[in-house]
């Protein structure tokens, strides 16, 4: 029924888009070696600021009890930071994927990042090594997902109309 060369063309596209969205992943990932260490040094002079007592307060005390020094828990903390980034950024393409629904995109996406952060979070101690404290840690970072993601639906929901908006305004006018 089909030419055989039909499946053949089919095939040579799939792994051209294969291979354009692995080189889109490995490009995203090392971006985001730099974002997440530039995020989690900001976030560490934040706590330091909120914290006020004048000192700068790089890890977790508990992280450097585990570590052994401070300078060993800032380097595999930085390590971390940079994991975090790439993870993050090379889950992002998800985003692409447009034969994927928006309810599987959030959630491959949110499941990525949790396998990523959570784990990272307890070794770096970020949450309290107990029930309560990992329990507190998930819904907070469950609260911050939910947020962004809210934020970023409603900003391209308001982009998508104004833009349908602009395609009907000139459709009625060429119509007129």
């Amino acid at each position: 029924m089909f030419p055989d060369g039909m499946l053949l063309k089919s095939n040579n596209y799939w792994d051209y888009e294969v291979v354009k969205m692995k080189k889109k992943i490995i490009l995203r990932g090392l971006l985001g070696i730099p974002v997440g260490i530039t995020i989690g040094f900001v976030i560490s002079l934040f706590i330091s600021i909120c914290i006020g007592d004048g000192s700068f307060h790089p890890v977790a005390p508990e992280f450097i009890q585990t570590t052994g020094n401070e300078l060993n828990a800032v380097i595999l903390q930085t390590i971390l930071c940079a994991v975090i980034g790439t993870g993050f950024s090379m889950a992002s393409v998800i985003w692409e994927i447009d034969s994927w629904s928006l309810a599987k995109q959030s959630g491959i996406y949110f499941l990525i990042i949790s396998v990523v952060m959570l784990p990272i979070a307890y070794f770096a101690h970020w949450m309290k090594h107990s029930i309560t404290g990992v329990l507190s840690y998930v819904g907070i970072f469950v609260m911050i997902f939910a947020t962004v993601w809210i934020s970023q639906y409603l900003l391209w929901k308001r982009r998508i109309k104004k833009i349908n908006a602009r395609i009907h305004g000139e459709d009625d006018q060429k119509q007129n």
